[in-house]
This record gives structure tokens, sequence and C-alpha cells, in this order.
């Protein structure tokens, strides 16, 4: 295979300063949809609200009013800013420029415009406040928009994955009781299905033989909802639901609001939205319609699926096969399924738990981003990241699932990698942590899994905290505590739009997304741990081989603020090196051995050419 990366970023990994021109990446041409495996892809996650506004006419979704009806407020972090559908498809040349080979995109599903108490109010920009699972939201496009936006992206070779919700829907049903009970979880203990109201209550759906029976005749015995509360939707809200089997009251746990441990947290209300029972074949079925139904209209890539730990494991047992057979039945051979399992561990174990309970193919990797976040900022020695990657055989599947496991550094929940580091490390110098930036970047897609870029991550985007205050605007921004932060590896801020081809961390993705299409290794590698430093920050090695290829990788990297020259193991069928990113040796040093090389935070790729 020809090498095109000989030394291309040595200057990058060399130095801890900003690169001071461009070398604008030049990306290869996508190998077709159908013929690309799940590990090939680069996946780009963006809020279509906060990425760009092509369309100004749909700002408010066609609502009247003021903000607390239509939600629109750009000025508030927690508001619509006026992203769009139109705007994603005008942006697609920049997201392609830098790699990308997929888009995940937060729910365009119509939302509940505004909820929250009164003085608490915020909108459904972000997507998870579901009112019709069978329509865009207004103020996002039309369905015609979104195909539109998906034939576009499918034209140049990149696919589309959705971000679903089976767990809730907004928060529309309400409880007699909740007021004067704080909407406390009710446990099935104390508030059986077969009784009103506790254990002293009057008894009531006689028909129900148990919420472990999943046959329908069974479920048609619950009738009565007010087993824990008394649940009641306000009449403006009545039919708000679609489909309209979603507005029945009998489909949800209405059991109050979960405290993420135990039982309530399949059966409580997530902060208030309707939690649905998705224990009972009625839902079953319907939700397998509702999302059956996008890919057949829209020919759907995969599914990012929200709360997947929240929802009882044989729901997935049923779901994620159907889905996996209406994309086959479309001509989508390798649909990717992953779940969010959220945990802030360095470690695999309850992504592991959940998803061989559930069956679930794949989990976002949460584990992952801890440990980059740790090991990159400097909080923790390369030991962290080299014992988590070592967890890769306890997965269903063994190691070979690791591959296509969805890895990523920070999020719209927890808050921007840039942020972890700046914290974690307690270092002002923006060289430094720009520096230490690439290093995350380069863990990230060198090492197993999927890499995936968080929309802004490479303008600088450094957020202030979690949740909305990580979801800033790539168009020219009005939120104050979103301006007032300078960008990582610039001088700029969220007050001016911000997709500068120029712009380091684009570059560097860019080059780092041609370096693992280049190299089959890169993409489906089985890891091996060669060595680590554990006592501080410094050496990590991993060798990487491809079965299908047999190609073997390198990869180094240095995660301390001093130079580093270390021999590294590698595999004795290596007879010669050749670069691939970075600063590799010329040769190997003895047979079964390197000699590696690598400046403060410098990383480095390379081939192990074996002799058969």
């Amino acid at each position: 295979m020809t090498r095109i990366f000989v030394g291309l970023v040595a200057a990058l990994c060399a130095s801890t300063a900003v690169a001071e021109g461009p070398i604008a990446p030049t990306q290869a041409p996508l190998a077709p949809i159908s013929d690309r495996l799940l590990e090939d892809e680069i996946i780009y996650f963006v809020l279509p609200d906060r990425f760009e506004n092509g369309d100004k006419i749909n700002d408010r979704g066609g609502i009247p009013g003021g903000p607390l009806d239509h939600g629109f407020d750009p000025t508030h972090k927690g508001f619509y800013h006026g992203g769009d559908l139109k705007g994603l498809t005008q942006r697609l040349d920049y997201i392609q420029g830098m790699g990308i080979t997929a888009i995940w995109f937060a729910p365009v599903f119509k939302n509940k415009p505004v909820q929250g108490r009164v003085g608490e109010e915020s909108a459904g920009y972000h997507g998870y406040w579901v009112t019709d699972f069978t329509s865009v939201d207004p103020h996002f496009g039309t369905n015609a928009e979104f195909k539109a936006f998906v034939d576009a992206a499918h034209a140049r070779g990149m696919k589309v994955y959705m971000d679903i919700i089976t767990n809730h829907t907004a928060d529309v049903i309400d409880y007699v009781e909740g007021e004067q009970t704080g909407y406390a979880y009710r446990s099935k203990g104390d508030y059986p299905f077969s009784r009103r109201g506790g254990p002293d209550g009057a008894p009531i759906n006689p028909g129900f033989a148990g919420d472990d029976n999943p046959d329908p005749a069974n479920w048609a015995g619950l009738t009565n909802p007010n087993f824990a509360y008394t649940p009641f939707v306000r009449e403006a809200e009545r039919d708000v639901k679609v489909p309209a089997w979603l507005n029945d009251v009998t489909l949800y746990h209405n059991r109050g609001n979960s405290h993420w441990i135990g039982e309530s947290s399949v059966y409580g209300d997530f902060s208030g939205l309707d939690d649905l029972a998705t224990e009972n074949p009625r839902v079953v079925a319907g939700m397998i319609d509702i999302f059956g139904q996008w890919i057949d209209d829209y020919g759907i890539d995969g599914f990012r699926i929200d709360t997947a730990k929240h929802v009882n494991p044989e729901f997935w047992q049923a779901f994620v096969p159907a889905m996996l057979a209406r994309a086959k039945a479309k001509g989508i051979d390798h649909f990717h399924i992953f779940g969010e399992i959220a945990y802030e561990e360095p470690t695999a174990t309850l992504a592991a738990q959940v998803m061989a309970e559930s069956h679930l193919p794949y989990a976002l990797d949460m584990g992952f981003a801890k440990a980059a976040q740790q090991v990159a900022s400097g909080a923790a020695s390369p030991q962290v990241m080299a014992e988590f990657l070592q967890q890769d055989a306890i997965y269903p599947g063994g190691a070979a699932t690791a591959l296509g496991l969805p890895t990523f550094l920070g999020n719209h929940d927890f808050g921007r990698f840039s942020m972890f580091v700046r914290d974690m490390s307690g270092s002002d110098d923006e060289a430094e942590l720009l520096a230490r930036v690439k290093l995350g970047h380069a863990m990230l897609f060198l090492l197993r899994g999927v890499p995936t870029v968080y929309y802004g991550d490479e303008q600088g985007f450094i957020s202030d905290g979690n949740d909305q205050l990580a979801r800033e605007d790539m168009f020219a921004s009005k939120v104050a505590v979103y301006n007032d932060n300078v960008l990582v590896g610039t001088a700029a801020t969220t007050a001016a739009a911000n997709f500068d081809t120029a712009h380091p961390l684009y570059q560097l993705i860019g080059m780092l997304a041609q370096a693992r299409k280049a190299s089959p290794a890169l993409r489906r590698g089985l890891s091996q741990v060669r060595a680590f430093d554990h006592e501080a920050p410094g050496l990590l090695a991993v060798e990487r081989r491809d079965p299908a290829s047999g190609e073997r990788v390198l990869i180094v990297f240095n995660t301390s603020a001093a130079r580093l020259s270390r021999n590294v193991e590698v595999s004795y069928r290596a007879r010669s090196v050749t670069p691939l990113l970075g600063q590799c040796p010329a040769q190997l040093a003895a047979p079964g051995t390197v000699h590696v090389t690598l400046p403060p935070f410098g990383f480095a790729a390379c081939i192990l050419e074996n002799n058969d």
C-alpha cells in the first residue's frame, strides 16, 4: 500500500504551538456505503439547532406568541437558536472536508416546544422531548427537507445516523398527587399493579398477571393506570402525541421520577418525562413500526439509542433484530445500532453488562471518553487507558466487538473534551492545552473503536460545564455565557461563525482521518498493549493487527511534558518499519524491538511490515 503520510504531521506532533498555516486535508473518495463496515466510519455528532441557520422562516416553528410559546430565543442557552436541516445540508462540504463519513444528529422529531416549571422553562431544541415521532420538528424544517438532507449525504457517500428515543416522550402526563408528593418514585413493592394507591388500596386490574408476562392477553388486563399515582392529561394536550396510541396513559409506568438506581432506573420518569411501559407488547410493536418506517422511507444507516439502559432488556431483544431486518430488506447490510449506557468511569464493565443482558450490538464508549480525558490531561498515567483497553475481551463477542463501539472525547451531556483537559491538567498554558487536546484526538482516531467527533471540537470549543453549557452555536452566537470563552487554538470566540477549515484542530482531524482510512489495522485491528508508564504521565504503546490483511501498526503516545525515548517490544514477525503518522524510527532496533522517540505530548503510528 502506498503510504501517503510519511512525516506529514511530524511537525504537529513535535510542537505544542499552533500550526503556522493550513495543510488542506485532501480526503480520498469514499468506498460505496453498502461496502463499508461499521468499523470503517468516522462519525460527526451534531445538534441541528446549534449548527447552521439555513432558513430563518422556521426559527419559531410556525408557532405564534413569544419565546415561552414557540421556544425561540437565540440569547438563551436553553432555547431554540435557529439551526435547521437546510443549514446542515449547506455545510456538508465543511463536514466532509475533515474526513467525516457518517453524520449522527440529535433527534429531529417534533418536540414539545417549551416545558418546565414557571421560571425554569426551557425549550426542546435538543430533540429529546418528542410529541410526534413521525414528523420533523418544524423548527428544523419538514420531512421533505429531511429527505433532501439524507439524499445529499448519501450522494457524497456519507451515512446518516438518527438519534432515537423509546424510553420516554415529552412531559404531558401529570399526576393528581404530584405536587404534594414531589413526584417521588413509588415502587412496585409498595404500589403493586394489583391495588389502588398502595398496600391498603382497593384491588384493581384483576386480569393482569404481572409485567414479566409478555402475552398481549395479559396486558389487556391492565386497564386502570391508578396503581401508584392518578395520571391525567390536560385538555390542550390530550391528543398531542403521534402516533395516536401514545396518548393512552395505560401505556406508561406512571410511578413518579426516577432516582437513577435500582427499579426506578427502568420504571421511573426521566426528570418528569413520560416513561413508556416498554414491557408492554403494544409499546414494543408500536416502536418497531415507528422507527422501521424511518428506515423504509429514508434509508437511514444507523440508530443511536437514547437512555438505552433505562429500558427493560426484553424490549431490545425484540427491537434490535426487527430494525436489522428492516434495514437488510432496504439493502442496508451494515446498519449501526449503538445505545447510550451512561456512566463516568474508565471501565467497560457496565456497558458490557447491559449489552449482554439486552443483546444490544454496540454502545457509546463512555469508558473510553473518561480514560482519554484522564490520560491526555495528565491527571492519570497511561496505565488507565492500557487497563481499559485490556478489558475489551469482556464485551459480548469479545475484543472484536470493541472495534464497532463509537468512541468519543466529550459530548452534549457531559461537557467538551477541552474543558476536561483544562480542568484536569490544572494548567492555564494555551499551547499546552492545544497540545493535550491534539493528543486526545490522536487517541480517538488511532486506538480501537469508531471515532466520533462532537461538533465544534474541531474549532476549539471549550464549554463551561455540561448540558446547556456545552451546546454552543457554530453560527454567530448571541449567548453571553458562550461568547466569553476564547476558543482553543485560536483567538476566536463563538460571537462569530466558526467554520474555519484552517483551524489547527480541523486540520489535525483531517490528517488523522486520512491515516485511519489508509490503514486497515487502524480501522479493524485488534489491540495488544505493548508498554505503558504507570506511576506518572509518559509512554503508552499499543500494537494493532488487522486479521484480514495481516497489517500491523504500532501506535505510541507521550502523555508527558518531557521528551521521551524508549524501546518498545513489537511482534517478532515485523521485519521493517514504515512511517504512517508522526515520527517513526527508520528501522527495527533489534528483532522484536522498536526504539521510539517522541516530543512532549507527541504521538506516532508506524507500520510494521511483516515478512509474509
